[in-house]
């Protein structure tokens, strides 16, 4: 009786809402890492607008009253270099169908700060950054009493796919993994060739309950690297790969999960297809992050990862 009462609560907040609200945030510095720039998208009861944020034109609704209560709850984890905004078409569809949607800045390797983004204490410091932003969302936020802290789901894109599996579980072997160096002066290269490699354990965080992850970052080399992850996960891989992830280190990783992925591979695609459409802006910007080789059509790819990614969070985080 529980469990049919919170689907039809879960199909009761997707009715109402009609746009993303959408709320800037900030994650208090702790004795775990510093303050986290955040922005949360919530289930809205009105009309949704054009919103420019920067090179960004994002749909919702600004400071919008959140609808619906024990609402699930997403967190998203950027790539190398990345933003919050990055994936801000997953969030608002998210938002729109009922969920509250979690992105942030990963302090030192986003747009805005890459001062730790070449060096491998940048990959013990991603799982931690995220562990805070859910403590926070369950606790200090806004909307944390409207949510249902059993029903937490990911998603994260290149690192941010790294950053997931090891959420999930997985403890990564960097002195293994077949990752490219083309700089063999970065950091994080030589760290790897004189194995200078960290000591502490890796954050894993049983409170996700289910994992998108698209071309995940693989530094997991052997099966007993990911025996520990046990979450359904979604996997997206791109054709030809790119940014330091090879497509067949995407295989090889789903296929040495416990549990078989829902696996998809994106024909005639590379690395960046999983960011945001861009707006005129962000083109003229970034056009290395922003078009496609081959006349990919984006916008319609998007379509369809956003709507099968939100099938599978409903199913899983039911």
């Amino acid at each position: 009786m529980r469990t049919l009462l919170a689907v039809l609560l879960f199909g009761l907040s997707a009715t109402i809402a009609h746009a993303a609200g959408i709320k800037f945030l900030l994650v208090p510095q702790d004795d775990n890492g510093p303050a986290l720039k955040t922005v949360v998208w919530t289930p809205c009861a009105e009309p949704a607008q054009d919103l420019s944020e920067g090179p960004y034109v994002l749909r919702g609704r600004r400071d919008c009253p959140t609808a619906g209560e024990r609402l699930p709850l997403i967190v998203i984890s950027h790539g190398h270099g990345g933003s919050f905004l990055g994936h801000h078409d997953i969030a608002e569809v998210l938002a729109d169908a009922g969920f509250v949607v979690a992105a942030i800045n990963h302090p030192g390797d986003t747009f805005s700060d890459m001062s730790h983004a070449a060096d491998i204490s940048e990959f013990i410091e991603r799982p931690t950054d995220i562990k805070r932003l859910i403590d926070y969302m369950l606790t200090a936020a806004p909307d944390a009493k409207l949510i249902d802290g059993n029903r937490i789901g990911f998603f994260g894109f290149s690192r941010g796919g790294y950053t997931g599996l090891v959420l999930a579980g997985a403890d990564p072997d960097f002195a293994h993994a077949n990752v490219p160096c083309p700089d063999p002066d970065l950091p994080i290269c030589q760290e790897i060739r004189h194995l200078q490699l960290p000591a502490k354990v890796f954050t894993h965080d049983a409170r996700i309950k289910a994992f998108v992850l698209a071309d995940p970052m693989n530094v997991f080399p052997q099966r007993s690297d990911l025996v520990n992850v046990r979450a359904p996960i979604q996997i997206w891989a791109s054709q030809f790969g790119g940014d330091g992830v090879l497509p067949e280190t995407v295989h090889a990783v789903a296929g040495a999960l416990p549990e078989r992925p829902d696996f998809h591979v994106v024909a005639r695609s590379a690395h960046f297809v999983f960011l945001a459409p861009c707006s005129a802006s962000m083109r003229q910007r970034a056009p290395e992050l922003c078009v496609d080789a081959g006349g990919f059509d984006r916008v319609a790819f998007h379509e369809q990862l956003d709507e099968k990614a939100l099938q599978f969070f409903r199913a899983k985080l039911h």
